[in-house]
């Protein structure tokens, strides 16, 4: 089932439920995906790749939004911020354990035969490929300067 019709399915269900965060939540992912379609180069379908980075993207902006609000005091508007990010996250593939992700980073170091923190870039490149969609970007950039000094 591709994740468009998952979105759809799960939509009804909020509709039913009159879950208006979840409503919310959802729309929002059908219009970026809408939005996704109609650029010049997706044409009519796009990726699993462009999905995952889509759906990150959008739980990364409903967290920096609720951390903007949080550090103003406004904890009413943050919560449904960060309720929604947790309704996108589900669409999400898991995300890997800290440790598991350190595990892996320590094999590309090793393959890319990575010594000091001018082999950051290097690492990184392959980091990032490796681990799209599993881990977030801080996460992986945090263990790679841990991992490199």
């Amino acid at each position: 089932m591709s994740l468009e019709s998952k979105i759809m399915e799960a939509l009804k269900e909020a509709m039913k439920a009159k879950d208006t965060i979840a409503l919310d939540s959802l729309r929002a992912i059908k219009s970026a995906i809408l939005l996704a379609k109609t650029e010049a180069k997706a044409g009519d379908t796009i990726s699993e790749d462009e999905e995952i980075k889509l759906l990150q993207r959008l739980v990364k902006q409903r967290k920096e939004s609720a951390d903007l609000y949080q550090k103003q005091g406004r904890e009413d508007l943050a919560a449904p911020e960060l309720a929604q990010a947790e309704i996108i996250s589900k669409f999400l593939p898991e995300q890997l354990s800290e440790e598991k992700v350190e595990a892996l980073i320590k094999e590309i170091v090793a393959r890319v035969g990575a010594s000091s923190m001018k082999d950051m870039g290097k690492v990184m490149g392959e980091a990032s490929k490796e681990l799209s969609g599993k881990a977030d970007g801080k996460l992986i950039a945090s263990i790679v300067k841990k991992v490199l000094s």
